[in-house]
């Protein structure tokens, strides 16, 4: 998993609540085990139409938001069924942060063990950068994890709270392999101790 330090980046706004894990990644495409290759595929109901074309008026069809890597959304994001794919789906479309008011708590863990930060602002805060973005859509963003800052320039500064523990696995790039592999050496002396005692396990 790539570790997730500082990100200065443009943003997308997505000014929809409710944003379930079916309309992330519709069902059709959760035959997959791999992680890359659903971006395509993400949002697929609001992106393309009947005939699989884009459709233009979807925002992050919208030339001025390609290649955004920060979703400004609304509440209750995430919602719906405990699909990890949703998450592997929005990382493979670029997007290495969201922002909202709030998040399904499913979603928000499994975003974290796939190297997304889900960051849970006030609605008004979301509600500036959501405005920002729609306004200036070169805006560039600041994501400071290891500072737990959100800024804009000189225009505003938000602080977000982060459970430690998640932050120290996102600033060192550590999922939940990554975290056994750290303690690979007591693993490997524990088996060796087990043959040892009970060699007809």
């Amino acid at each position: 998993m790539d570790a997730f330090k500082k990100l200065t980046a443009r943003a997308a706004p997505l000014d929809m609540i409710n944003i379930d894990t079916d309309v992330i990644i519709p069902k059709q495409f959760l035959k997959t085990v791999k992680r890359t290759g659903l971006g395509v595929s993400a949002f697929y109901n609001l992106r393309y139409d009947d005939n699989g074309q884009e459709n233009p008026d979807f925002v992050l069809n919208k030339p001025k938001y390609k290649g955004a890597e920060i979703l400004i959304t609304g509440e209750n994001f995430g919602c719906g069924s405990s699909r990890e794919h949703a998450p592997w789906a929005i990382l493979d479309m670029g997007f290495r942060c969201v922002i909202a008011p709030s998040f399904a708590d499913i979603f928000f863990n499994n975003s974290f063990k796939n190297g997304i930060l889900p960051i849970a602002l006030p609605q008004d805060q979301v509600d500036q950068l959501m405005q920002e973005t729609k306004d200036n859509p070169d805006a560039v963003i600041e994501v400071d994890l290891e500072n737990q800052k959100i800024t804009r320039g000189n225009k505003f500064s938000f602080d977000f709270d982060v459970d430690p523990f998640r932050k120290h696995c996102l600033l060192n790039g550590l999922d939940d392999i990554g975290l056994t592999l750290q303690k690979d050496g007591a693993i490997s002396k524990f088996e060796e101790q087990r043959k040892n005692d009970k060699p007809w396990i």
